[in-house]
């Protein structure tokens, strides 16, 4: 099968990513044609008693909660092609005469990978004066949390990064004001970096994101770990894009 422009590019991802999401479904499972469906209710790649699909390229994983999940999940894996499992509304009409109805959905977010040869730092004009280091907790990084509201806060995952915190702060400089636009990353299994970027709400379309995620994947490369940014809106895989991240798949979860 001829793959996506993006995929070939960022090929030899592809095998680091799928090891993860792998690890990550908590049973033995591989990406392979046609998909697995696994019986894992421990899996990580949806909330407990969800069901959850990966997309890596072009095969996918899927975890299921229980027994009759996973019966649900085969037929829809018999009837629809391994993208249509992370397009919410073909894979709720292929449940929907199961027994098993999709009730909820988180998703569907795009999952980018980056090797260092592809990266493309944020340029100086988008860099402002300073793009300060801080220890993950920091005082003002928990005002930049605090201010951006729970929705945002929560989905930017700042809150759990393990690596230091890159900071702008309102008017460019060190020490110059509030913190407007953070960016660090968690440290998942496989020596994968999954970064986290926020920027508050009155100061975001500036090119701030870039800014400070171009400083915290500098950060994961120089550690030897692959970056991952999943991202629903079209803004964040835009700022993906800009710093040379492929978009290599996606992740669905669903309650059914």
């Amino acid at each position: 099968m001829d793959l996506d422009p993006d995929i070939r590019q960022a090929a030899s991802a592809v095998p680091r990513a799928r090891a993860l999401w792998s690890e990550l479904a908590g049973v033995p499972v591989e990406f392979t044609s046609p998909t697995a469906v696994v019986i894992a209710p421990g899996s990580r790649l949806c909330p407990p008693g969800w069901a959850g699909i990966v997309r890596i390229g072009d095969a996918a994983v899927v975890t299921a909660p229980d027994a009759r999940g996973a019966e649900a999940l085969r037929g829809a894996v018999r009837e629809l092609a391994y993208a249509e499992l992370v397009d919410p509304v073909r894979l709720g009409e292929a449940l929907s005469g199961t027994g098993a109805p999709v009730l909820d959905v988180l998703g569907p977010a795009t999952l980018s990978y980056l090797d260092r040869d592809a990266f493309v730092p944020a340029p100086p004009r988008e860099a402002g004066t300073a793009v300060e280091r801080a220890a993950p907790g920091d005082v003002a990084l928990t005002a930049l949390l605090a201010g951006a509201g729970q929705g945002d806060a929560d989905e930017s995952g700042l809150d759990e990064i393990t690596s230091p915190a890159f900071l702008v702060r309102e008017g460019n400089g060190a020490g110059a004001g509030d913190v407007v636009a953070a960016a660090g990353y968690v440290t998942w299994p496989r020596s994968v970096a999954h970064v986290c970027v926020l920027v508050a709400p009155h100061r975001r379309g500036r090119r701030l994101a870039g800014t400070v995620a171009s400083a915290a994947v500098s950060h994961a490369l120089d550690a030897g770990l692959l970056p991952q940014w999943r991202a629903r809106p079209y803004p964040s895989r835009r700022v993906a894009a800009a710093l040379g991240f492929r978009e290599l798949g996606a992740q669905l979860s669903v309650r059914m």
